[in-house]
């Protein structure tokens, strides 16, 4: 079976790739034991060097209101998505191609909530369209539901709108400041019941993290009854959690079925 550590290996050679790294080896050996002498910098060029300071809480809280305020404004998915894009406070927008706002059909009755983009939502706009997201549809269709199933429809978005560098898990600030997008846009897609999606959909939504633990037992997110599954990236690298996975699924079409 293979490891967690193989998968994010292969994600950092993936992303190497794409920014264009081709070869591993240079044209002359390097000698790694050998100390460089040390090089003094003219005393000019060290005064005209910026200190690059963190990001002060402060600004942190300024951009969580900025947020809060162009999500409120936002009267439908259209102007939602606008000012998403119109967002300048996140860094993840500077590296990444696309705004993945959602799939599927606004207004079903079942919202599901991802994490955050990976390379293939990242270059087709749209989340869960990778290998995870094509188990994902499996999963759903084994409960006659789909995102293009006019007759029972779903409807995706992520908790980030933008990919993380490398695929690394979102830091606290970023879904701080995405939050009330989020929040917003269950309450303009007004779904009967939340799928949360992976342990940092949960740590949005809930405000807290372990999702073995957390799977399916039914709660409450934004006003509207909740259950937390695994993540289907997960359910990949450990192909064993499938029979939890698939008592999850009969839950949601067992909850659905009583209204």
């Amino acid at each position: 079976m293979e490891s967690s550590a193989y998968h994010h290996d292969l994600a950092l050679l993936e992303w190497q790739i794409e920014l264009g790294a081709f070869e591993a080896i240079g044209d002359v050996p390097v000698n790694r034991y050998e100390v460089p002498a040390a090089v003094e910098k003219p005393k000019a060029a060290v005064a005209a060097t910026p200190a690059v300071a963190p990001v002060p809480p402060q600004a942190r809280a300024d951009a969580v209101a900025i947020a809060e305020q162009a999500a409120a404004a936002a009267a439908t998915l259209e102007e939602l998505r606008a000012a998403m894009a119109a967002f300048e406070h996140c860094d993840l927008k500077k590296g990444a191609r696309n705004l993945v706002f959602s799939d599927g059909i606004p207004g079903a009755p079942v919202m599901l909530v991802g994490e955050a983009p990976g390379r293939d939502e990242d270059r087709a706009g749209k989340p869960f369209v990778g290998r995870a997201g094509q188990l994902l549809d499996k999963m759903l269709a084994a409960i006659d539901m789909g995102r293009d199933r006019a007759e029972a429809p779903v409807y995706i978005t992520n908790v980030l709108p933008w990919r993380p560098p490398q695929n690394r898990d979102p830091k606290p600030e970023e879904i701080a400041m995405m939050k009330p997008f989020l929040m917003r846009h269950i309450a303009l897609a007004k779904p009967q019941v939340l799928v949360i999606v992976g342990n940092w959909s949960c740590q949005a939504l809930l405000g807290k993290r372990g999702i073995t633990r957390l799977r399916g037992a039914w709660t409450e997110a934004a006003g509207v009854p909740a259950l937390p599954i695994f993540h289907p990236a997960y359910l990949l690298r450990s192909p064993e959690f499938k029979r939890e996975a698939w008592a999850d699924l009969l839950s949601l079409k067992a909850k659905l079925a009583d209204g």
